[in-house]
């Protein structure tokens, strides 16, 4: 998602890669996190690893070690072509195509995998964790193309491209952003090549890390989102001369959805102090009640916010996770399992991208309402300055609306679908790499018409001098036209200024510029 943050390096921080925090993942995904291995974690690995080497010989069949993968589980591999399974395993399916995916999500897979690797169930050697703790560390990224996922026997042709890396094979990104032969960058950074033996290779690409990671990354930027979109409402009923009085707590009591109260909680903080609203607050006022997307907001957001929490429970959930086929268990047995499906995490994927596309399309009618001189009070048509001779910011909604309908075709899920594969042995599949990737795409459009709002009541709360609006909406104009984005006047370029509050929007500083005045919000 190329409006986030550009990563940037925090080498003074150093992320255990024990059991991970949200906080965590972000910190060595977006922001390059240095990581480590705990000597508890490196005894883990190498006991487990032990029973494996106990097994490299044995002629009783054991999947991943002395047998083929997926339809092919059947064929016993002698012994001394076992090391070389594991290897034509990596080969074979790093067969992603398509354009690479971003640097931060390749950094989440690896972290995530190797924070499996970690516990010590999945019978890797020390020394190929180790490699990915290194290539981490260098700031080394496997190139990882868009598709190639199922989502079920994990998210296989990823997570393939980065143990290619690992082993010296295929292309990588190094530190600096250039595209380099793997060998090439492991070489520059002291990296020794991984030679994989018994069973690596299956536990390098067995993992559900990649939609993961993705999930971690959504929520951490909903999480800002959400809030900016109570901010953005409380600009749209101010401007609108809408009411506060529907998010009062008594009345959200009645109903009680935790972040339907935490979303009217921040409405009424970003208002408070708000000369226009008091301006209003007279037996003169005759409207009974606001359309639906001024007073509603709460329910719609708090719904969403509700929805994130769900879906974090689930992400740590899986934090906590050991996720693999076969795993070496506490006592010793190493057993097939299903735990690699991906249905849990592509469900809450699916999920939030239906709370994204509901929580744009209430911000887009809050938009529209302020163009429409029939039901803006009092404003413009447009917002314009002349109009007739201007069009104001007609035509910013109509790139609000069509973000609004992409986010509504992204919302169908796609952990509905399932193609058989591997000749019928992986008969049905989660889907849940396309579900992540899809929520990508939701998020920043998220934020694009959370945007236009927000550039949208700006203008309007200009508009309606000499009234001043709430301090924490005052400062939000503020920022806005600090950073260039003009207020009422005549028709000028609009992209540069939408593209502006994209930026402010996403890296949080409209939900910082009202917190300056309101205090923390949730």
């Amino acid at each position: 998602m190329s409006r986030l943050p550009v990563p940037t390096t925090a080498r003074d921080v150093v992320v255990d890669v024990g059991p991970l925090s949200h906080e965590d993942v972000v910190a060595v995904a977006r922001h390059g996190a240095r990581v480590t291995i705990s000597e508890a974690a490196l005894e883990a690995v190498a006991q487990t690893r032990a029973i494996i080497e106990g097994l490299a010989s044995d002629t009783q069949p054991h999947y991943g070690i002395s047998t083929g993968f997926g339809a092919l589980a059947t064929t016993s591999i002698p012994p001394e072509k076992r090391a070389q399974l594991q290897r034509s395993l990596v080969r074979s399916h790093a067969a992603g195509s398509g354009p690479e995916v971003e640097r931060e999500v390749v950094r989440a897979t690896m972290l995530l995998r190797l924070s499996t690797l970690a516990t010590g169930r999945t019978g890797v050697r020390v020394e190929t964790a180790q490699a990915y703790a290194a290539l981490l560390n260098a700031g080394i990224t496997p190139v990882v193309r868009e598709h190639g996922s199922l989502g079920c026997s994990g998210d296989l042709a990823p997570l393939a491209h980065c143990a290619l890396a690992a082993m010296g094979e295929g292309e990588v990104r190094d530190a600096e952003g250039s595209l380099v032969p793997a060998a090439d960058a492991l070489a520059a950074a002291g990296i020794e090549p991984v030679q994989l033996e018994e069973k690596e290779g299956l536990a390098l690409i067995n993992g559900t890390d990649g939609m993961l990671g993705m999930l971690v990354l959504a929520l951490h930027d909903l999480g800002t989102l959400l809030t900016t979109a109570d901010v953005a409402a409380a600009m749209s009923v101010e401007g609108q001369l809408g009411t506060d009085d529907v998010f009062a707590a008594d009345l959200q009591a009645l109903r009680p959805h935790p972040g339907q109260a935490a979303s009217a909680a921040n409405l009424r903080a970003v208002m408070a102090g708000s000369a226009i609203r008091e301006s209003h607050r007279t037996d003169a006022c005759t409207r009974v009640q606001d359309a639906y997307s001024l007073r509603c907001s709460p329910q719609v957001h708090g719904s969403a916010r509700d929805t994130c929490d769900h879906a974090r429970l689930v992400a740590d959930r899986e934090l906590a996770a050991a996720v693999d086929n076969p795993v070496v268990t506490l006592d010793g047995r190493v057993e097939s399992n299903g735990n690699f499906h991906g249905a849990p995490v592509a469900h809450v994927l699916d999920f939030l991208a239906v709370v994204a596309a509901d929580v744009a399309s209430i911000s887009e009618r809050r938009t529209d309402r302020f163009l429409d001189v029939a039901r803006n009070h009092g404003l413009p048509p447009f917002l314009a300055d002349d109009p007739g001779t201007d069009s104001g910011l007609m035509i910013a909604q109509y790139t609000q609306a069509a973000v609004v309908s992409e986010l509504k075709r992204l919302a169908v899920p796609a952990s509905v679908d399932s193609i058989p594969s591997s000749a019928m042995q992986e008969d049905h599949v989660s889907m849940g790499w396309g579900a992540a990737r899809k929520l990508r795409r939701s998020v920043e459009g998220l934020a694009r018409v959370l945007a236009v709002e927000v550039l949208t009541a700006a203008r309007a709360l200009d508009l309606r001098a000499p009234l001043t609006p709430a301090p924490a909406t005052a400062a939000v104009v503020a920022l806005l036209r600090g950073a260039g984005v003009g207020g009422p006047g005549p028709d000028r370029w609009l992209s540069p200024e939408i593209e502006t509050t994209v930026d402010l929007v996403l890296g949080g500083r409209v939900r910082a510029a009202a917190e300056a005045e309101t205090g923390p919000l949730a």
